[in-house]
């Protein structure tokens, strides 16, 4: 009776020790700890904050971007703004749904991939712009042609000393950009598929998951646009002048810098472990959403200053003494529509990537018609083109320079 007595005696003793204080500890962790951080994401505060910026920025973009068709008195050049103006209420509003939706893991992704895309239509458009500024290839190639490429390490050309600007030049910085609007679509759909099977997470560089291989493409891919239009300013910055590049071209490239460093910062915080997932009896939302949360809250704020910045860059008061209407009236409301249809069309960029990438590039041929008179600009002396559809009189002869693509850039 001992023995047995002995036994029994330590079995009161255990239960207590090994059960209790394990279960009652992970709890906690479980639901208040792991909530307490990035809770906020999810208050109404946060949305009405983010919310407040997001309809403020599409309210100063919206009236730019009519008061511009109101006064459509330049297509070719205000086709490419208006295009570049619509990043805000594009990005913005985007963002403003993603956080909304921020509990479900997978609404963000589809989200992102909206926003993303037209990230690589604006590089193209403002290189477009560019060009029609200085009034085409042509025009361009008149000037820079046989000059030498300044080394320069801040711009990227040290590897270009001893080169000369040629046609090549051009269509390397056409190419680059035309480049990124296909390999962006290709891998938002890639990444919406690989999604859908389980194979990608935001903040996973492990190398059976997508996400490595879609962030080193798209580096690549951003890298190499945004490198054209450094090596497009370095050329043609003198003649860029009386059209008040700097803040255009900080604009457009701080825009998309800013949202993809801050993408990449999120995710290697993520993966450091700073930012620790949501998970209760509630909701339960893994930490790559929640980084992503973060850079959508953080571009709800950033798109109110960058509608600012850009109604300034890309002013409509320029355009607004050039009345489409003769007797001097801006634009009626059906013309503000057909103008509006006709900026969203895509077809340009189509014909452009076919001429630009097609095999049979042998020899360019561009027209630039002239205009007699000076106009003014920015307080800048600057030759106009005439944008007028219908026939008219004060135009100079077609001036047609053809120009070899021989020498290559």
């Amino acid at each position: 009776m001992m023995v047995t007595q002995a036994a029994l005696a330590p079995e009161p003793a255990s239960p207590p020790t090994t059960a209790a204080p394990p279960s009652f500890s992970w709890i906690p962790e479980g639901s208040p700890t792991a909530m307490e951080q990035p809770i906020f994401l999810m208050t109404t505060a946060a949305q009405a904050i983010s919310g407040f910026f997001v309809w403020t920025a599409l309210l100063i973009t919206g009236h730019q971007i009519y008061r511009h068709l109101r006064c459509y008195s330049c297509p070719n050049e205000q086709r490419y703004i208006v295009r570049i103006l619509f990043i805000v209420p594009i990005y913005a509003f985007d963002s403003w749904l993603s956080l909304l939706f921020l509990t479900n893991d997978q609404y963000y992704v589809y989200f992102g991939t909206v926003r993303d895309c037209y990230e690589a239509f604006v590089i193209y458009n403002f290189l477009s712009l560019c060009y029609e500024y200085l009034g085409g290839e042509s025009a361009i190639m008149s000037e820079i042609r046989g000059k030498s490429i300044e080394s320069s390490c801040m711009y990227g050309t040290c590897c270009l000393w001893g080169r000369t600007y040629s046609i090549g030049f051009l269509r390397f910085c056409k190419q680059a950009t035309l480049q990124f609007c296909v390999v962006k679509p290709l891998m938002a759909i890639s990444t919406v598929i690989l999604q859908a099977f389980g194979k990608y997470r935001d903040g996973d560089f492990d190398v059976t998951s997508g996400y490595l291989y879609v962030t080193i493409i798209y580096n690549i891919s951003v890298s190499l646009a945004l490198y054209a239009l450094f090596l497009f300013y370095f050329a043609t910055r003198e003649l860029l002048s009386p059209y008040s590049p700097v803040l255009k071209f900080f604009m457009v490239k701080s825009v998309i810098f800013l949202s993809f460093w801050q993408g990449m910062l999120l995710a290697i915080l993520e993966k450091c472990g700073a930012i620790p997932k949501i998970h209760s009896a509630e909701v339960s939302v893994g930490e790559g959403t929640v980084a992503a949360g973060y850079q959508d809250f953080i571009i709800c704020v950033e798109m109110f200053f960058a509608s600012l910045a850009l109604r300034h860059a890309f002013t409509y008061q320029v355009y607004a003494d050039k009345r489409l209407n003769a007797q001097g009236r801006c634009a009626p409301m059906k013309s503000i529509s057909s103008s509006l249809k006709e900026t969203m069309n895509p077809h340009d960029i189509v014909q452009d990537a076919i001429h630009n990438f097609s095999p049979a590039y042998q020899q360019y041929t561009q027209q630039s018609t002239l205009e007699h008179g000076p106009s003014w600009r920015n307080g800048a002396h600057v030759l106009a083109r005439s944008h007028s559809l219908g026939g008219g009189g004060g135009r100079d002869n077609e001036k047609t320079l053809l120009l070899s693509s021989d020498d290559e850039f």
